[in-house]
C-alpha cells in the first residue's frame, strides 16, 4: 500500500550501482510514492526519471543525491515545492542550503535514506 507522503529523489539514476537508484527501489519496497528527477531521462521500475525542474505537487520529502556544488540551481525549486523535510544523504551535506531551508520552515536532515528505511525511522 502506498503512503500519501511522496518522496522526490533528486539525482535519480537508472544505474543500479548508484545509491539514488537503490533508494528509489527501497522506497517503493517500503510502500512510498516517489517522483524522480535526474540528469538523464529514464525509468526505475516503471517510474519515469524526469529532467530539469518539473512541476510536482504533494512532495513531503526531498532526498538529495546531488553534491553541494551542483545544488544551487535547485535551491528555489526545492523551496517552492514546500516539502516537510530535505534529507541530505552522505556527500550531499550543505550547511548553506540547510540554513536557507530552516528559514523557510523546512527541516534539513543529514542522514542516509537507505539506513533510515532499513531501521524503520523514515
Amino acid at each position: 500500500m502506498l503512503t500519501d507522503k511522496k518522496t522526490l529523489i533528486l539525482g535519480a539514476s537508472e544505474n543500479p550501482d548508484r545509491y539514488a537508484n537503490r533508494a528509489a527501489l527501497s522506497l517503493l519496497n517500503h510502500g512510498h510514492a516517489i517522483e524522480l528527477v535526474g540528469l538523464r531521462q529514464g525509468n526505475i521500475r516503471g517510474h519515469i526519471i524526469q529532467t530539469g525542474q518539473p512541476e510536482l505537487k504533494g512532495v513531503d520529502t526531498v532526498t538529495m543525491y546531488v553534491g553541494p556544488r551542483n545544488q544551487p540551481q535547485y535551491y528555489e525549486y526545492i523551496k517552492a515545492l514546500k516539502p516537510r523535510r530535505v534529507i541530505f544523504n552522505p556527500g550531499a551535506e550543505n550547511p548553506e542550503f540547510e540554513r536557507q531551508l530552516r528559514e523557510e520552515g523546512i527541516e534539513p536532515v543529514d542522514a542516509c535514506t537507505l539506513v533510515m528505511l532499513s531501521i524503520g525511522n523514515y
